[in-house]
């Protein structure tokens, strides 16, 4: 029997890196090693990258594995090799995703959740309007009757968009939208939408920021969508037992799903079925004006 690797030597867009503890497990439940994991983000790198690129990003680091402790790391690390893009903001030096070598770097320090930006780094411009959908209980149901209650609003006001899951327990829905307008423009719209079909729905749906007064509602966060904070970009891992994945759905799988069905495992193998359905807000096609409901509200 061969004596398995302590570390292995991966070079990718030129640059040579060391994987160090490759078996170390980092899912331990789920099965998942530095190796398995560094796989999965080769397999699913350039969706990922496609939306991640030129945003600002947020790690989570696990050094032990997701049952130890963690931190938030937004500052590059000092000892980060030169050839990964920063950009300062805010006083923080913050790493730009923008290659698969810069991936698996950080993958290497144990950064198991990839967070970015809703803007890129060199403006602050919103590149969607989104909504994050947080249940207040453990019943999917009701994130799903929101998500399909919000999906016909935006129907009707022309607005495109795709959901995905927050590879936790909700569900996020984004909006692409032409590149011209201010977080301030952004949140009006959010707050107005959300607030209205916490109007058409209020024993289903909050905007109540306070947890201990949602009960079982889901609460529809629209505050969350600013500049400098984050979501989990798409094919991002999660922290949890199951090593799910935040994962791009079509609109008629909705109702079938749960957030835990989408993990390392079997992410990759529905990427190569179903393609990439992020594509939709990584490289739209068409980006919906705002200027109807902006306009709308105005008039009020």
């Amino acid at each position: 029997m061969g004596v398995a690797a302590k570390e292995y030597e991966l070079t990718l867009d030129g640059h040579t890196m060391m994987i160090t503890n490759p078996y170390k497990p980092l899912w331990p439940d789920a099965n998942v090693t530095k190796l398995d994991y560094i796989r999965y983000l080769l397999q699913v790198s350039q969706p990922l990258l496609a939306y991640a690129k030129d945003r600002l990003l947020t790690v989570i680091r696990y050094p032990h594995g997701i049952g130890d402790k963690h931190f938030y790391q937004k500052n590059a690390p000092d000892y980060s090799p030169d050839w990964i893009a920063t950009r300062l903001w805010e006083n923080t030096r913050y790493v730009l995703c923008n290659n698969q070598a810069t991936l698996i770097w950080m993958a290497n320090q144990a950064a198991l959740e990839w967070h970015v930006s809703f803007h890129r780094a060199q403006d602050e411009i919103p590149t969607e309007l989104v909504f994050d959908l947080d249940p207040s209980t453990e019943d999917f149901s009701v994130v799903i009757e929101s998500a399909l209650l919000l999906k016909a609003l935006l129907d009707e006001l022309h607005l495109p968009s795709t959901p995905k899951t927050s590879g936790a327990s909700g569900l996020q829905i984004y909006v692409p939208i032409e590149l011209r307008y201010s977080f301030e423009q952004t949140r009006e719209v959010g707050q107005f939408l959300a607030s209205y079909l916490v109007s058409k729905h209020p024993n289903l749906v909050t905007v109540e920021r306070l947890v201990k007064n949602r009960g079982s509602k889901l609460y529809i966060d629209y505050l969350q969508h600013w500049r400098g904070k984050t979501l989990p970009a798409p094919y991002s891992t999660r922290a949890r037992a199951g090593a799910t994945v935040s994962t791009p759905l079509l609109w008629e799988e909705v109702a079938h799903i749960h957030p835990t069905d989408f993990t390392v495992h079997n992410v990759p193998q529905r990427l190569q079925t179903k393609g990439d359905l992020f594509a939709a807000v990584s490289s739209p096609s068409r980006r919906a004006s705002l200027d109807p409901i902006l306009s709308f509200l105005q008039s009020r």
